[in-house]
Order: C-alpha cells, then sequence, then structure tokens
C-alpha cells in the first residue's frame, strides 16, 4: 500500500488543519515543567493550554513552517508528546490485534505509527499561518469525568473557514492525556483501525510496520 493511500483521508485534513493535531506518545516528567503547563487543571483548560503552546511554538519557527523535519520532531517532541498517550492510541486503533503482537512488535509500532503521523505533519506544519488562531469551544463535560471530549475550531486565517476539531482525553493519575482526535467528523483511531486491519490481514504486524515504515 502507498503512503499518500495510507494516509488519507486524514493526511487531507490534517494538511487543512495544520498544526495542532496533537498525537504522540510520552509520559508526563520535566518537559511538562518546562512548559508551564498544568495536565490537572479542567479539561478545556488543559487543550487550550497544550494547543496554544504547540501553535506559538510553529508560529515563531520558520524551519517548521518550511517543514523541516528536525524542527517539526524538536516541536514535536516537546509541545506534543509529553500530552498524549500514543500507546493506548495505536494499541486502539490496532484494536484486537494488539494482544497477538508481541511487546517487541507492540514497541516497535508504536514508533513506526509515531514516525507515520510526524511525516504527515511536515506538509501540514507548512500551513501554519501568523494569523492561525485556536478557540476552544463551550466545555459541557462533567467535573468529575474520566474520559471526555474538547470541542475546538481552528482558523488559518482571517475571515477563514473554521475547521472542528475534536480532543478526546482520559484523566490519569499524572492528569490530562490525549487520545483521539475527530477532524470535520472524522476520529483518527477508527481511520487508522480500518487502514491496520487491512494491512495485518494482509502482512501481520510485521507487515504494518514496514507499511508504516515505508517511507521513512
Amino acid at each position: 500500500m502507498q503512503s499518500q493511500t495510507f494516509l488519507s483521508p486524514v493526511l487531507h485534513l490534517l494538511r487543512r488543519v495544520a498544526a495542532v493535531a496533537l498525537v504522540g506518545a510520552a509520559c508526563v516528567g520535566q518537559a511538562l515543567a518546562q512548559n508551564g503547563i498544568d495536565p490537572q487543571q479542567p479539561a478545556d483548560a488543559f487543550v487550550k493550554a497544550v494547543g496554544e503552546r504547540a501553535l506559538d511554538a510553529m508560529k515563531a519557527d520558520n524551519a517548521v513552517r518550511s517543514g523541516d523535519p528536525a524542527a517539526i520532531t524538536e516541536v514535536v517532541n516537546t509541545y506534543i508528546l509529553p500530552y498524549v498517550n500514543l500507546e493506548k492510541t495505536t494499541r486502539l486503533a490496532a484494536g484486537r490485534h494488539w494482544r497477538q503482537a508481541t511487546p517487541d512488535q507492540q514497541r516497535r509500532l508504536v514508533e513506526a505509527f509515531k514516525g507515520t503521523l510526524i511525516r504527515t505533519y511536515s506538509t501540514a506544519f507548512r500551513q501554519v499561518t501568523p494569523h492561525s488562531t485556536l478557540v476552544i469551544l463551550p466545555y459541557r463535560g462533567a467535573a468529575d469525568a474520566t474520559d471526555t471530549v474538547v470541542k475546538s475550531s481552528l482558523t488559518k486565517e482571517r475571515g477563514g473557514a473554521p475547521v472542528s476539531i475534536d480532543y478526546r482525553l482520559e484523566k490519569t493519575a499524572d492528569g490530562w492525556k490525549i487520545y483521539d482526535l475527530n477532524v470535520e467528523n472524522i476520529w483518527l483511531i477508527q481511520n487508522y483501525r480500518n487502514q491496520f486491519n487491512q494491512e495485518i490481514n494482509a502482512g501481520g504486524i510485521d507487515g504494518l510496520i514496514k507499511a508504516l515504515n515505508r517511507n521513512a
């Protein structure tokens, strides 16, 4: 399966939203303290803080907006990965096949998925402009929710049509973590689950990992 086919329609949508699709994997820790974002705050405030911090970093870095892979990786590692549970994202996308994978295959699958998403962002980040703005919509989740959705809209240009982006989060011992993303009514996990399933049925877990790494 070719990379362009494998990533559609998520690649097309991420090119439009440009910057703050938050997918990655890491634990909370030193990066959280450095960025000054409290994962224990209300879910909508947390998403707003993470999204605006990442967007500001991209606006300020010409190398990111030109699609430089090293610069993009640095921004992702610093401003995105600490707040997202990519292992859960990958596990849910793989579905029942995750349990059939060895620990080593699971680790390699998470890393391959991370690489695929970063390569997707290399194109998306070129569309960040000084006028890109993120607006968090009124939050309707329960105060004691442990799994919730925060809705937002992203505008690239003044007067431009906003793109709807929803973030699904879980409350962990370390605070909120984002693990799924809905861009204009397409949930990332559901989209990749269908494509993961096709690759695994054709070539097993290793076949999926190869497909994700094909254009690394």
